[in-house]
């Protein structure tokens, strides 16, 4: 059995970053990770069709995490294997002026995936407690008061049929800055390129305590914060289709059994038709 690389936060466990590794790799290299890789997207990619065909599910994944951290990068290698069609994915910006004339949940709920889909969040609702935060753009009380709001919607979501994965790439200090000195040199990734980047630097360890309080007072078991080490993108890929795979596996043979009674009825009408 492959061992897990995503680490699972418990509900109102205290959380510490620093007791986490980002270039954790579960003792495999580059190649090991790519090999078991391999067998799990085929099986997401199963998983993803036949909760596409019976309609009862949806699977919303949550990506943060800081700059660089290989969002993109996730997107690319993990969910790129999934069928398009059942896929739908956000990339949450600073708000627009008419985003930011609603509640802050407004622009994410419109986001929210169907039934038979899966919802990516590129960046979520969380970053009203981390960079709103961080930043002071709001008033405390309303900090604190996103906590519970947040809460509350995810349990809404989870209520009526979403699955809910939230991922923390966690990046290192010091690889963070070899990817954004590498993108200074890539071609392709010249639209990443971003001042700001750099200033955010400034405030890690503000970052670093509202991620901690995030994921300390975030992750209920119906609505999982799931830690993935970042340092290495390869072992970052595995970690998030592991955990894509054994969130969704419970769930197959209800699925095969609503297609199974759905494919009994259509037979049924099907032996009634003329086929001349």
């Amino acid at each position: 059995m492959v061992k897990p690389l995503a680490r699972k936060i418990e509900p109102n466990r205290r959380v510490s970053l620093a007791d986490y590794a980002t270039d954790a790799d579960g003792g495999l290299d580059r190649a090991d990770c790519e090999a078991q890789l391999v067998p799990l997207l085929t099986e997401l990619g199963e998983l993803q069709a036949l909760m596409w065909g019976a309609r009862t599910h949806a699977l919303l994944v949550v990506l943060q995490g800081r700059d660089a951290a290989g969002k993109d990068s996730l997107i690319n290698h993990v969910i790129s294997a999934i069928n398009p069609q059942g896929v739908q994915i956000t990339d949450f910006k600073v708000p627009t002026p008419d985003e930011a004339a609603h509640d802050f949940l407004w622009r994410i709920h419109q986001a929210a995936p169907a039934k038979g889909m899966i919802g990516v969040y590129n960046r979520s609702h969380y970053e009203q407690v981390l960079v709103v935060r961080v930043h002071k753009l709001v008033p405390s009380e309303q900090i604190e008061a996103a906590y519970d709001q947040i809460n509350a919607y995810e349990q809404l979501l989870t209520a009526t049929g979403t699955l809910l994965v939230k991922c923390y790439l966690h990046l290192g200090r010091d690889e963070q800055r070899k990817r954004l000195l590498a993108r200074e040199t890539d071609i392709i990734k010249a639209w990443k390129l971003n001042p700001g980047d750099w200033a955010e630097r400034a405030y890690w360890a503000d970052y670093t305590v509202a991620y901690e309080e995030v994921l300390q007072r975030c992750s209920p078991a119906h609505a999982p914060w799931y830690i993935l080490p970042a340092d290495h993108k390869w072992a970052a890929h595995l970690a998030l289709a592991q955990v894509l795979v054994e969130t969704l596996r419970p769930y197959r043979q209800g699925w095969v059994d609503k297609l199974t009674a759905l494919q009994t009825t259509m037979l049924a009408a099907l032996s009634r038709v003329d086929k001349q």
